[in-house]
């Protein structure tokens, strides 16, 4: 069994809910108080073991990039000034991994996406994350990592949600209950047809495999490949299995989701908690 080093991390798209703020900042470096999302996964991911990231990436997106590279004049002036804090922060970056792209030329979907990587995993088992789901505790991708070094094979990340909610969703259905073995994924089902209130939340682990999957992809709504149809292809030949991952899911491709993530991240801060707490104590008021 190989282990799971590389990670894939589609960040072209436009990020319109967020406009005007994205039409010249990528929402992935929206910062949770004062660092970018990006480098929140990205700390993830080190924590889970991985080696190599590559952002499938748009030409407006270079400064995530950028954030992971060394910034020799940055640094140069940080050390002069003897803020050595901010200078350790810095130079820490581009040390999390080593950091790859290639544009997607093109808005076709996630398993477009994803599909542009084929020659760089190679052979190797993968791991996958979306720029728009942060966990806030634990480390969801070394768990679905330990999953898949149980059962060799592939991993959907989930979490129970409200069976009224199951419409925003992927939805896992099981073939057992007990393992978690899955027999299907349902993206978006109305909910009285909702297989289960397993969601699938933006964490992976695929095997290369899936690779021929999304060459023989059939195009769907608005002309764009999905993964998550790849992956329902697949499971025809191989097994896969659901992780019910610890922490706190935040869908920060929304504006309320980013606010809540950004409070809860405050909170953790000795030097805002306080005052954060009683700032919110008087709204209540």
């Amino acid at each position: 069994m190989k282990k799971v080093r590389k990670l894939v991390i589609p960040v072209a798209g436009m990020g319109t809910r967020f406009l005007p703020v994205t039409k010249s900042v990528p929402k992935e470096m929206l910062p949770i108080v004062d660092i970018p999302t990006i480098q929140l996964q990205l700390e993830e991911a080190k924590n889970a073991g991985i080696e190599e990231v590559l952002f499938i990436t748009s030409g407006t997106k270079n400064s995530i990039v950028s954030h992971f590279d060394i910034d020799y004049e940055l640094e140069d002036k940080l050390e002069k000034s003897g803020k050595t804090k901010q200078l350790e922060m810095v130079r820490k970056l581009p040390k999390m991994m080593k950091v790859y792209s290639i544009r997607q030329g093109q808005p076709l979907g996630s398993g477009h996406a994803v599909g542009l990587a084929k020659e760089w995993v190679g052979d190797e088992p993968f791991a996958v994350m979306y720029g728009d789901d942060l966990i806030k505790g634990g480390c969801a991708l070394k768990e679905l990592i330990e999953v898949y070094e149980k059962y060799d094979a592939n991993v959907v990340g989930v979490q129970e949600v409200p069976h009224e909610m199951t419409y925003k969703y992927g939805i896992v259905s099981l073939k057992d209950k007990d393992t978690l073995e899955m027999s299907g994924l349902v993206e978006k089902p109305k909910v009285e047809d909702a297989p289960s209130d397993l969601a699938g939340l933006g964490r992976y682990i695929l095997k290369p495999e899936i690779f021929n999957e999304l060459e023989n992809l059939k195009a769907g709504k608005n002309g764009e490949y999905q993964l998550t149809d790849a992956m329902g292809n697949l499971m025809k030949k191989d097994k896969f299995y659901a992780c019910k991952f610890k922490g706190t899911y935040y869908d920060i491709g929304n504006q309320l989701g980013y606010i809540k993530a950004n409070i809860m991240y405050a909170l953790d801060r000795e030097e805002y908690k306080d005052e954060l707490i009683e700032f919110m104590k008087g709204i209540e008021k």
